[in-house]
This record gives structure tokens, sequence and C-alpha cells, in this order.
């Protein structure tokens, strides 16, 4: 299950060494303001799935996908944010 997860940050810090013409990651990456506003796009529709009981999987999917290209295009590493959450840890 977390391979997956280290798939797409993998993925991301591949494509900022080796930019792909025309990849919608990429624009992610390198557009800061695009990657923003898809974070929040992504999370109001995942948002409005839960309330109306349908697409939950989908919405959820689309807002770890763009919140893990929001995080590296701007330099914000995944180890420092576990590391931070294994401190608050109780």
């Amino acid at each position: 299950m977390l391979d997956t997860l280290e798939d797409l940050f993998n993925l991301a810090r591949d494509r900022k060494k080796k930019p792909i013409d025309g990849s919608y990651t990429n624009k992610l990456l390198t557009d800061k303001n695009l990657s923003k506003e898809k974070v929040l796009e992504e999370i109001k529709e995942l948002i409005e799935a839960v309330k109306t009981n349908n697409n939950q999987i989908h919405e959820a999917a689309d807002v770890f996908y763009h919140l893990i290209m929001y995080l590296e295009a701007n330099d914000i590493k995944i180890e420092n944010v576990m590391s931070e959450l294994k401190k608050r840890k109780k």
C-alpha cells in the first residue's frame, strides 16, 4: 500500500530531474500556482464526494496525487513531513 505513495514521490522527483514534454506531472511540478489550485480543487471535490456518498475513492486518490506534486514542486520533502508526524505521536 505505501509502495504506491513512494512510487508517486519517486515519479515526481524523477520528473523534476528528467522532465517529459507535455507531461501533466511536469506541469504541476513547474507551475506552482496550477499545483496549488489543483490541490484546492481536488480537496473540494473530495469533500463533496463524501457529502454525496459518491466517488470518494477516486477523489481521494486525486487529492493524494496532487498533494504529492504540490509538496515536491515546493521542495517540501515527505521525509520531513513524516518526521514531523512522528514527533507528534503520543
